[in-house]
């Protein structure tokens, strides 16, 4: 029994040490992947939906196409039928493959619009939408709120593509776990997003 102390004393020490290093060393570069210090300071739209959030990540990349280019993929976005969400499709899109080019039925947006997400029945509402600017998604569910602002800054032949998603659980079983669940999931799948829609957009804007 003591030697079983005496082992337990440094792990516990061990573990306290790694979740004070994830939360003040990396979590915060997770949260702000890509984005500068401005980026992630500045209002954007749908900030105003969830006012206080639980998390709060704004994260980018930038895209050598102007946003004319960069917003019909954006546009499409939904699980399937629609044209999925760029990233994991076997986790995000009930496994059916995210478009690999632009769908013509699939750029008009409006407002109360549900884009699905896929195998989680519901999705994202359409809140806010400024062609080749700006689009805001939300989540509002029983258990949690989330806003996705989707912001696009650039020239004639860049774009700023900027992600911002704030979530607000609510107390209970079913908040918590959706909470620690996207804070692990969050960043894997938005940087996929990013980065693949950066390689789209490229690709179509340079095709001879």
């Amino acid at each position: 029994m003591n030697a079983f102390r005496r082992l337990l004393v440094p792990l516990l020490l061990l573990k306290a040490a790694a979740l004070a290093a994830y939360l003040l060393l990396i979590r915060p570069r997770l949260l702000r992947w890509g984005a500068t210090r401005g980026e992630t300071t500045r209002p954007l739209p749908g900030d105003d939906i969830v006012p206080r959030p639980h998390v709060a990540a704004t994260r980018a990349i930038t895209i050598d196409a102007p946003p004319e280019a960069v917003w019909p993929w954006l546009a499409q976005m939904g699980g399937h039928p629609r044209a999925g969400w760029y990233a994991y499709d076997h986790i995000t899109n009930d496994d059916h493959p995210s478009a690999d080019h632009l769908l013509p039925d699939m750029q008009r947006l409006h407002v109360g619009d549900l884009l699905p997400t896929p195998p989680v029945e519901g999705g994202y509402t359409v809140e806010r939408i400024v062609p080749e600017r700006e689009l805001v998604l939300a989540i509002r569910a029983f258990h949690v709120t989330v806003s996705w602002a989707i912001v696009l800054l650039g020239d004639e032949e860049h774009t700023r593509l900027l992600f911002r998603q704030r979530l607000h659980c609510r107390p209970g079983l079913p908040g918590l776990v959706y909470l620690l669940l996207s804070e692990s999931a969050d960043f894997l799948i938005t940087r996929r997003q990013l980065t693949t829609i950066k390689t789209l957009a490229e690709r179509a804007a340079h095709k001879p």
